[in-house]
């Protein structure tokens, strides 16, 4: 693995650093519509993208979840960050745990929304197919966005998310990282970490449901919770943003009151 920068935009100037970090379907750009509600006061929020995404679309790699983790801590030495927590949404959410293993002593928390277990998420037949064929068929993306979304979203917003996904990813390295999230299982790296995490699970998403998270985080991880955000399925920055907000900060905020398992509003298991 070679020493990367990860294009990144940093909202906020609170003493709690947090990295946001994407998912499998898009760059960025997919934390847009949590943005204006975030506190800045008390939090650092940095997004990134990661290669083969975004502003780092055509840059080279591996495309793996551990080089990814690298990644964040070399921009963590950049940017000054001793300590920090880490939102990974989806694929993010996998990233975010292998933060467990490589650094496991700068994280003050980490959060998955609806998170890929650090199991990974083998897939078989025509589910295996789907998925290796969306790096190049924009049919399937929206399947797939339709399928984990509880099939009642609007069609206009199902076409907005592919039209992104396809724009702003790099189709190689879509399909490299498909192959890291869904086929590495680096679970024994992390089971019984102590730092604190958040599952936040849309009760709409049949893939990454909150059962998943409960056979993953909750029995991996003795300080997790679990959140249920109850009108959300996989993409709960567009569907619930305002609730998504308000479980995440509430739970970080818990790192500055001493506690240990405060997941705020939202459902909690």
């Amino acid at each position: 693995m070679t020493s990367f920068v990860l294009p990144h935009e940093v909202h906020g100037d609170g003493a709690h650093k947090v990295f946001a970090v994407h998912g499998w379907f898009a760059d960025r750009s997919a934390y847009a519509p949590v943005l204006p509600d975030l506190d800045r006061t008390s939090f650092s929020y940095a997004l990134v993208d990661l290669r083969g995404y975004g502003e780092a679309r055509d840059a080279t790699g591996a495309y793996t979840t551990a080089e990814a983790a690298a990644d964040l801590v070399e921009l963590a030495d950049r940017l000054g960050w001793g300590r920090f927590s880490v939102v990974g949404h989806s694929m993010g959410g996998a990233v975010a745990q292998r933060l467990l293993a490589v650094a496991p002593d700068r994280l003050r928390r980490i959060v998955g929304v609806s998170p890929v277990p650090a199991s990974g998420l083998p897939l078989a037949g025509e589910q295996a197919e789907l998925f290796a064929g969306a790096a190049h068929r924009a049919e399937n993306r929206r399947a797939i966005i339709d399928f984990t979304t509880g099939g009642d979203r609007p069609a206009a917003w199902l076409d907005r998310m592919v039209a992104r996904s396809l724009e702003r990813s790099d189709a190689k390295a879509f399909r490299a990282w498909l192959e890291s999230w869904s086929g590495d299982d680096f679970s024994a790296e992390t089971v019984g970490s102590e730092v604190p995490a958040l599952a936040v699970a849309g009760a709409l998403d049949p893939a990454l449901s909150p059962e998943v998270m409960r056979r993953t985080w909750l029995s991996w991880y003795p300080r997790a919770r679990l959140a249920v955000l109850s009108r959300a399925g996989h993409y709960a920055m567009d569907e619930t943003p305002l609730e998504l907000v308000r479980v995440v900060e509430d739970f970080l905020r818990a790192d500055e009151a001493g506690e240990t398992d405060g997941a705020g509003r939202g459902g909690r298991a």
